[in-house]
């Protein structure tokens, strides 16, 4: 089934992603997961979740397989891979995607996180939206996909219960580290869509370490600022109507990214604002990195869960 290992896809924490055929000849994404408990468990909440999900823009289980040691999920084979590819040029694409093109994946995605917020039995929080989460197929529709973080919850439930902090370390939601600013809710993968969207814009990551400034470490406080002063994104050649797509997403996405849960707008809303007029979109309070007002130092030490990494991090929060 999958050509004895020789057509690796990618690899992470979880183990390998290898290209693989069926007895049908249908073509396939096959992802061998390391045995360890923890993956013993994403394995698990993969299977459960997306075993529920039918969607366009939700990558589709084929089927899994458990044999000893082995454990396999079994994909729709995506040609064109992962978004971070297009998104980050410097990881071996060089083939940029137009701005339309990256509109309409913004728009896809947000489709998918709003019907697994609110199209399902159950209400599912993915907990990792992140370009390499976001597949794309031969036509560039993009799939959410990578559920092993997943939770799934009630639909009656507007704020769940999560022990530790779990996600990609620059697109968790801050109150999964700060309790005192607003309880854990679908407005987690909001935040993470909101870099998503920062990202695509950008071209870069949504966090620079290395910067001399800080406007320029935390990409959000920077694009404010261009934009707050009437400056738009370096885009070429752009048509007016592409200059809008990116600025819309510039807008809903800094929404997206405010620090309260309270503050950000629901999948539903932030996919209003991103198919409406740019006319009708304010630009929204400053977003702020890890700072929170008028509360006391605290420090949180955390489990931080992601596919590429397990570890424990401590963070001053201010």
């Amino acid at each position: 089934m999958t050509y004895n290992f020789k057509h690796k896809l990618g690899q992470g924490g979880f183990g390998s992603v290898y290209k693989g055929k069926l007895r049908s000849g249908r073509i396939v994404a096959v992802k061998m997961l390391v045995m360890s408990k923890a993956n013993g468990q994403d394995f698990i909440n993969e299977v459960a979740t997306i075993g529920r999900i039918h969607h366009v823009n939700v990558v589709r289980l084929v089927g899994f397989c458990i044999q000893r040691s082995k454990w396999a999920l079994i994909y729709d084979y995506m040609p064109n891979g992962s978004l971070d590819k297009f998104v980050f040029l410097d990881q071996g694409n060089n083939i940029p995607l137009s701005w339309e093109r990256l509109y309409k994946i913004a728009l896809g995605v947000g489709r998918g996180i709003e019907y697994l917020h609110q199209g399902c039995d159950m209400q599912i929080l993915h907990f990792d939206i992140k370009p390499h989460n976001i597949l794309l197929d031969e036509d560039f529709t993009p799939k959410v996909s990578d559920f092993g973080l997943a939770k799934l919850y009630s639909t009656d439930e507007s704020i769940v219960s999560v022990t530790a902090a779990r996600g990609t370390l620059g697109y968790i939601a801050p109150e999964l580290f700060y309790k005192n600013i607003g309880g854990v809710s679908f407005k987690a993968d909001v935040y993470s869509f909101g870099m998503l969207l920062l990202e695509m814009v950008g071209k870069r990551k949504n966090v620079n370490a290395f910067a001399e400034h800080s406007s320029q470490i935390y990409f959000p406080s920077w694009i404010y600022d261009r934009y707050d002063q009437g400056e738009d994104m370096e885009m070429g050649d752009a048509t007016e109507d592409e200059k809008k797509y990116v600025r819309k997403m510039v807008i809903v996405a800094l929404w997206c990214v405010q620090m309260k849960p309270m503050d950000r707008p629901s999948m539903s809303k932030t996919l209003e604002m991103l198919e409406g007029e740019i006319e009708l979109l304010k630009m929204p309070p400053k977003p702020t990195l890890w700072s929170i007002e008028n509360h006391e130092q605290s420090m949180v030490e955390v489990p931080i869960s992601s596919s590429n990494s397990m570890g424990t991090i401590s963070l001053n929060g201010r």
